[in-house]
């Protein structure tokens, strides 16, 4: 399974938000085929609940991890 990172550090909601949902929208075909999944870097705390909540509504899975100076949030099919 291939992974595309984005880095949307330094963006605050609803910006980070909208550059997810358009990059999951993009992606779609492939996330529900579990052929890619999408990883997004950030340091604003309000994606860690706004991100993952949007991509379960829309069907996906998702995970949040704390790295060393960001969250790092994935978002693959469920």
């Amino acid at each position: 399974m291939n992974t595309i990172e984005f880095d949307i550090r330094g963006q605050i909601c609803p910006s980070s938000l909208l550059t997810a949902l358009r990059e999951i929208n993009i992606h779609q075909e492939a996330l529900r085929d579990r052929v890619v999944r999408l990883r997004f870097l950030t340091d604003n705390r309000d994606c860690v609940a706004t991100i993952p909540e949007s991509a379960r509504t829309m069907g996906y899975a998702s995970e949040v991890r704390r790295e060393q100076d960001c969250y790092a949030i994935e978002v693959f099919g469920d």
